[in-house]
């Protein structure tokens, strides 16, 4: 593990700010991938403020967070037939804008984004919501990363 931790070391002194946004961007659109080693791994650089790695986190995820949100805007059929499609409609249509504030859920965050574009919900809030929550998210993360938790 070690060997492995040197390597992204290697990596992140290069550019961690870059690698930070890309894995934070990558991991919230709809392919797989985890955004919380790469915050780990620039916080233990210490070349960055932690404001800095939280703000550069929350911006590449949630840039990823509305390729979401427009690739539902350009889905043609707003008619769901199946049973989850017609359980995230409903959920959505509960909490608002509300329910963007939990995008950051691993699998259920980023449907979340495209079921919001899907419905047309307004771009401009829906930015705000997805920003708010996956901003606090890493904020929390920082905390427990410093052990300030």
């Amino acid at each position: 593990m070690s060997d492995l931790y040197q390597q992204l070391h290697l990596l992140f002194s290069n550019d961690p700010l870059l690698v930070l946004f890309l894995s934070g961007f990558l991991s919230a659109t709809l392919l797989p991938g985890s955004s919380e080693l790469s915050l780990y791994a620039a916080l233990n650089l210490d070349q960055l403020s932690t404001l800095t790695v939280v703000v550069v986190a929350t911006l590449g995820n949630t840039l990823g967070g509305m390729t979401n949100y427009f690739l539902g805007a350009f889905l043609p059929n707003r008619t769901l037939k199946q049973k989850k499609g017609l359980q995230l409609e409903a959920w959505i249509q509960r909490y608002g804008y509300w329910a963007l504030l939990m995008s950051w859920v691993p699998i259920f965050g980023d449907p979340l984004c495209v079921a919001a574009g899907w419905l047309r919900m307004n771009g401009w809030l829906c930015l705000l919501a997805i920003g708010v929550g996956k901003g606090l998210r890493y904020a929390f993360l920082v905390m427990i990363f410093k052990g300030l938790m």
